[in-house]
Parts: C-alpha cells; sequence; structure tokens
C-alpha cells in the first residue's frame, strides 16, 4: 500500500457476518480496538427468528443468481479527527473472464441526491458491461477510474480506439464516522474488492462500502438476501446487495412492526443525511424494460422498513439479468432475447420487495457498535429485543403461512 498507516482488511464472498479476511495487514491498536476482534457472528433475520416472507435461495444471498460475484475492501485505522472507517464493494456480475459480456439492465432513482455512474447509457441501450463498485461519497472518481483501468488491462486486446469503459459506480456518504476528507480510498483498494470477489456467502455489515455507514440510526452497511421465484416458464432467482445507509430511528419499521418508535436509545440526529443504493440481480430472461420495471420495486422494498425516501437521500436502484448473454461485445449484428411474459412480473416484483427488505434488516444486524470520526459512537441493533418486538407485534399472525 502506498502509506503504511492506512490498514486495510480485504473481505471477500466468503464470511457470513463475520467478514472472513481473504487477505489481513496488521492492525494499529487504536484500528484494532475500532474494528473489533472476530467475534460470533450475529444471527441474520431468518436465524434470529423473525417472520420473513418468501423462499431463499442456499446462501440467501445476491449470489445465489449463478456467476454473480462480491468482494469486500474494508479500512479501519485511526481514531478521532483522522479515523478511517471506509471501504469498497465489488460486486461481477459475470466471472471475471467474461465481463466483456453486456448484461442488460434498467435502473431507477426514488431520489436523486446521490450518484450512480453509468446510468445514461443504461436508459440509452439498455445495458453495461464490467464490474459495479459501490463506495464512499468522495472516492466515486477513484472507483470509477479504477474500474475503467481493470477493464483496460483484464482485456488489452479489445480495450482501446473502438471500445471503451463506462462503469457503474455509486456511493453512499460515510463522513460522520469516516475522515471522508482525508481521502483514503485508493486505486489499489477498489482492484483488490474486484479480486476478491467470490460466489457463496458474503460478508454483511461494516464490510467494504458498508464499513462507515449507518441505517435508521443504528450502525449499518451491506446486506444481502435472495429469493426463489416460480413463473409459467420455470423457477428463477433475484438476488438483491444493498449498501444501506439511510432513514431516522421514528421511521423504522421491521416485519411491520414500528419498532423504531419503541427502540430510542443513542439516536444520531433529527434528519436523514443518509442514502442507499440496491443491486438487484436475477437469472431470469428479461428485457431492459421489465429490469427498469424491477428496479423500481425496489423502492417498495425499502418502503417496508418505513423510509419515504427523503429529501437528503441517494436512492438509487440498478437491476440485472445474467441471462440473455449476448456474447463478447461488440455485440454482433442481430441480437435475439428471450423474455417472460408480464404476467410473470408480478412474482418477479414480490421477489425483489421481499429480498430488499431483509437485505436491509441483514445489514442492520450484521453491523457492529462503531466508534469513528470526532470519537463519535454508533450503536448495533439490540438483536433480541427487536426479536421480541417484532414477534410481538406478529402474534395474531404467528400461524399464517408466510410463502
Amino acid at each position: 500500500m502506498t502509506d503504511i498507516s492506512r490498514r486495510a482488511i480485504m473481505t471477500g464472498g466468503l464470511g457470513l457476518l463475520g467478514a472472513t479476511a481473504l487477505t489481513t495487514r496488521a492492525l494499529s491498536p487504536t484500528a484494532a480496538h475500532a474494528a473489533s476482534p472476530p467475534q460470533v457472528a450475529r444471527p441474520r433475520a431468518r436465524a434470529l427468528g423473525l417472520p420473513m416472507q418468501g423462499r431463499t435461495g442456499p446462501d440467501n444471498a445476491i449470489t445465489d443468481v449463478a456467476g454473480v460475484r462480491v468482494g469486500h475492501t474494508t479500512l479501519v485505522s485511526g481514531h478521532g479527527d483522522h479515523a478511517v472507517r471506509t471501504g469498497v464493494t465489488a460486486i461481477l456480475p459475470r466471472a471475471p473472464d467474461a465481463l466483456l459480456h453486456p448484461c442488460w439492465a434498467g435502473t431507477f432513482s426514488m431520489n436523486g441526491n446521490g450518484e450512480m455512474t453509468g446510468t445514461h447509457w443504461i436508459a440509452e441501450a439498455g445495458w453495461f458491461m464490467g464490474p459495479i463498485a459501490i463506495t464512499n461519497t468522495c472516492s466515486i472518481g477513484t472507483a470509477h477510474q479504477a474500474v475503467a483501468r481493470w477493464m483496460v488491462r483484464s482485456f488489452p486486446e479489445q480495450m482501446g480506439e473502438d471500445i471503451w469503459p463506462l462503469p457503474v459506480v455509486a456511493e453512499t456518504y460515510d463522513g460522520w464516522l469516516n475522515d471522508i476528507g482525508g481521502f483514503h480510498i485508493t486505486e489499489r483498494h477498489v482492484l483488490d474488492a474486484i479480486r476478491n470477489a467470490r460466489p457463496g456467502p458474503v460478508a454483511e455489515g461494516n464490510v467494504g462500502g458498508g464499513t462507515g455507514m449507518i441505517t435508521y440510526e443504528f450502525k449499518g452497511g451491506i446486506g444481502t438476501s435472495s429469493r426463489r421465484v416460480d413463473t409459467s416458464a420455470g423457477q428463477y432467482t433475484v438476488g438483491v446487495l444493498v449498501q444501506a445507509n439511510n432513514g431516522i430511528r421514528p421511521w423504522l419499521k421491521v416485519c411491520g412492526a414500528p419498532v423504531g418508535l419503541v427502540m430510542k436509545d443513542n439516536t444520531v440526529w433529527t434528519k436523514e443525511k443518509g442514502s442507499i443504493i440496491i443491486i438487484v440481480a436475477t437469472d431470469a430472461p428479461l428485457m431492459p424494460t421489465q429490469l427498469r420495471r424491477m428496479a423500481k420495486r425496489a423502492g417498495i422494498g425499502m418502503g417496508r422498513l418505513g423510509t419515504p425516501s427523503g429529501n437528503d437521500s441517494g436512492d438509487l436502484y440498478l437491476a440485472f439479468t445474467t441471462a440473455n448473454d449476448p456474447g463478447a461485445y461488440p455485440i454482433k449484428d442481430r441480437v435475439h432475447i428471450d423474455a417472460l411474459n408480464d404476467d410473470d412480473m408480478d412474482a418477479m416484483f414480490m421477489g425483489v420487495v421481499q429480498a430488499v427488505e431483509e437485505s436491509a434488516i441483514n445489514a442492520l444486524l450484521a453491523a457492529r457498535t462503531m466508534t469513528g470520526r470526532h470519537n463519535r459512537t454508533v450503536h448495533a441493533i439490540d438483536p433480541e429485543r427487536l426479536r421480541d418486538l417484532v414477534l410481538k407485534a406478529n402474534e395474531p399472525f404467528a400461524h399464517a403461512d408466510l410463502g
């Protein structure tokens, strides 16, 4: 690393909640305290006993969509004004050697106080190619350049005069806990997150781009979930990953219970100052217009947790499919797209809504209390108290079939 005072933990897709490290550099004593040593994994929503709807894939993660990989680089060091609590999350829609194969996609901005690059071309052409990166607000330029550099280095024969990268890079603001003005994210960190990307279980909470994020005034960050969806054409998978940094406590609802009105301890602010990035993946054959409709439904999933998508929030959503692979770019002269009938979209929409809701809850449950910039502390949600409140509120429906 260019600055040895910045210590990084690079975590890939191998750790459930505990963020198993693929590569670990020694932490300073201050950083070790802030990061906290590995602990017993906090339960995800289903393991906690929350009444979540729908059937999940084997890992209940975006990586249940075959071919999708996730990697993290997590930076935790320093204290006070110089506390570094940030990182990068990379999502690979296809295997690394197939990332010149475009993915059909659609996007939606529920509230535009944020940034997701590459969306103009997706709106125009209906596809993108290459890794997706999610980081903090001030590092979006660095991440964009790093993803472009990765594309150029990975495909030197193709990238050049006639093919150029238009990366998808998104951000949320972590400046309350992180020295965001220090610009601690480097190209190396982004490239490491891409290289670390793996299929299988995904680390959640205080990892990658979610390291310094806050959700409903609890510690938040990365969360993921998936759904098996039955259609007239067969069963497909919908996977979701969120970088959750949105909401204020009074808004928070979990499984319909207004828990934020009761869990009033250790609040942070009175006005929302955050955002959420939601990435939806599927293996269902869909057209770009159908994928835009899928992206829109991510907002309904967030609405289940109580947010009105506040004025200061960048609520930006992307949906893509791994189906209908057109082959390596440049796309051939004629492209044939297989697509579900629109009558099947209701099941796909419900899969998105349920997986988004559960992803955000998993982000809350996985995150741990963190002290950061100016010695501010953001507390983790109390899982047992949350469970008790939710189960009590849902007692009349305790024996209902959740599907």
